[in-house]
């Protein structure tokens, strides 16, 4: 069982990593904790009952702790998204928080190569993500540049010729 915990633990930490590394809100230490927690909150979802209610009259949902590490996760996740100045930010440190609690339940569960493959395919999406915005960015860049000496020839033509003025067109 340490080493579910373990593996999850490891597995978050790499996540984190990458997201300490673009300086995010939420780095090393928070998805290693929650990798590591989701890991022994399933564990204790399927192994921590055992010998409770053994009846033919009561039988337990193993899935309910599981579920709500789900629920709990997004709850954490929605206090990361941030709305300001008509743009949204934290959606991906939200949704990478999600997504390490889901690899930290399936370390717990003791599925250590879909707990791994789904890490490597995390960190190629926000590496792939990232690289996306850096080119998007640099194109952005560009057009507001040309933009602005649009707008500064503009301005030196009204000067030359005071009866121009490019706001009234």
């Amino acid at each position: 069982m340490f080493l579910r915990i373990l593996a999850a633990a490891l597995l978050g930490g790499l996540i984190g990593l990458e997201r300490e590394y673009r300086a995010k809100e939420a780095g090393f230490r928070t998805h290693f904790l929650v990798a590591m927690g989701a890991a022994l909150f399933m564990i204790l979802s399927a192994h921590g009952f055992d010998g409770v209610l053994v009846t033919e009259n009561h039988r337990l949902d193993v899935s309910r702790i599981a579920a709500q590490v789900v629920s709990g996760i997004g709850f954490i996740g929605a206090g990361t998204i941030i709305f300001q100045r008509h743009a949204v930010r934290g959606l991906t440190t939200a949704a990478g928080l999600w997504v390490t609690a889901a690899i930290g339940m399936a370390a717990g569960a003791g599925m250590y190569v879909l707990a791994a493959e789904t890490t490597v395919l995390v960190l190629l999406g926000l590496e792939a993500f990232n690289h996306v915005l850096r080119r998007f960015n640099r194109n952005k860049k560009s057009s507001e540049i040309e933009e602005t000496e649009a707008t500064a020839e503009m301005e030196s033509t009204s000067e030359i010729n005071p009866f121009f003025d490019s706001k009234n067109d």
